[in-house]
């Protein structure tokens, strides 16, 4: 299948529309039990069948619309199913709420594997979004591997020391804001290493 542009509102929609409605579902079902056959089961588990269906619904519309997906949305889906599937299988909430913890230490591995051979992944990926110099992508590989061990750290402390709405919280808002907090202090690495800028000082 071909690749295909779509609209970027539509497609920000779909990859954090999950996200968003798994808070707000949380939000009205948290407390509740529910009996379901011949087991009960919390408002947390109900909710993380939800958006293990959602997330199925959503990339599949993704792939529809652009004729591809990317190896992170396919990686977020596969654990998604896989520690959601388990989450309700075993009535264990434990297991999505290491999802993140696998997803983000996958990320911070496959560049660490990256930059062990020389090479940085990130820059196959983002290089027609954000040129620059290789020497600026393997600075920011490294800086964005390291980030991502910390982040598996810290979801694992959040999810096993605090209460899971806290953790809810922490995974719909902190770990966006924590990406979003270090995409914006990597300025200097783009402003320097970018190749328009390198053009320019050239130029002069």
């Amino acid at each position: 299948m071909t690749s295909r542009k779509i609209n970027p509102i539509l497609k920000l929609v779909l990859e954090l529309g999950p996200v968003l409605l798994f808070f707000l579902l949380f939000g009205r079902l948290k407390g509740q039990t529910f009996h379901i056959g011949s087991a009960d089961y919390s408002g947390f588990i109900v909710t993380t069948a939800a958006f293990v269906a959602l997330i199925i619904v959503t990339t599949g519309i993704l792939w529809a619309l652009t004729g591809e997906l990317s190896k992170m949305q396919l990686l977020t889906l596969v654990l998604v199913v896989v520690m959601g599937g388990l989450s309700i299988w075993l009535n264990d909430e434990r297991f999505i709420k290491m999802k993140p913890t696998l997803l983000y230490l996958a990320f911070g591995g496959i560049l660490g594997w990256g930059l062990l051979r020389g090479k940085s992944y990130l820059s196959l990926v983002m290089s027609e979004a954000l040129p620059m110099q290789p020497e600026g992508w393997m600075i920011l590989t490294r800086r964005l591997a390291a980030f991502f061990f910390v982040l598996a750290v810290a979801n694992e402390a959040v999810w096993r020391l605090l209460s899971t709405e806290a953790w809810v919280n922490f995974k719909t808002f902190g770990l966006t804001a924590a990406i979003f907090a270090f995409m914006m202090t990597q300025g200097k690495v783009f402003e320097k290493y970018g190749i328009e800028e390198a053009k320019d000082n050239k130029g002069a």
